[in-house]
């Protein structure tokens, strides 16, 4: 009776022994797993990772009767997931009072943010464009300068080498439409 509970007592051990290897090779196995993912894991993340840097050409069309009357270029480079501006003009001095002056910004501002996704380039963007207003528009201001203002404000999926028209507005005051263009390439 003694050596069948000894026997019994033997396996048990051996039972529970193999237990314990097999629990702990299977850990290992799982921590090597980790530690040393698969190629495609490998490539996945690396995909993930990189980030690819994008040049952004912009064109401002006035146009007049459907005609093209004048063009502005303007180019930026961005990184996928971040935000650039440009601008350029003339701060001009207001006078808000006595001897009291605020600057304004006058000329053009464009903001982008810039995405990366597979269906295409998810872009938003903010463009800005002020100037004075010509003679005959700022009769009767002549001590304080009328500024003509176009906003066009954006969200859209841009295409790769493809140029598109991502905003235009009349001018409520002449034949005079604006339209902002962009066209976006990957940088190498």
């Amino acid at each position: 009776m003694r050596k069948i509970k000894l026997k019994t007592a033997a396996v048990s051990a051996v039972e529970v022994l193999v237990v314990v290897i097999c629990s702990w090779t299977a850990g290992r196995s799982q921590e090597a797993a980790a530690s040393n993912p698969s190629p495609e894991a490998k490539a996945a993340t690396a995909a993930e990772k990189s980030v690819h840097a994008y040049r952004l050409d912009f064109s401002v069309k006035e146009l007049e009767d459907g005609k093209t009357i004048n063009t502005r270029q303007y180019s930026m480079n961005l990184q996928a997931d971040d935000a650039n501006e440009i601008k350029i003009g003339t701060r001009v001095p207001v006078e808000t009072g006595q001897s009291q002056f605020q600057y304004m910004d006058v000329g053009t501002s464009i903001w982008c943010r810039i995405g990366e996704r597979s269906e295409g380039i998810p872009l938003s963007l903010k463009a800005e464009i002020s100037n004075f207003a010509i003679a005959e528009q700022s009769s009767g201001h002549e001590l304080h300068p009328l500024i003509r203002q176009l906003q066009i404000k954006a969200s859209t999926l841009a295409q790769l080498g493809k140029p598109m028209v991502v905003g235009s507005v009349d001018d409520p005051n002449s034949k005079r439409q604006f339209q902002l263009e962009v066209t976006v390439n990957k940088l190498k």
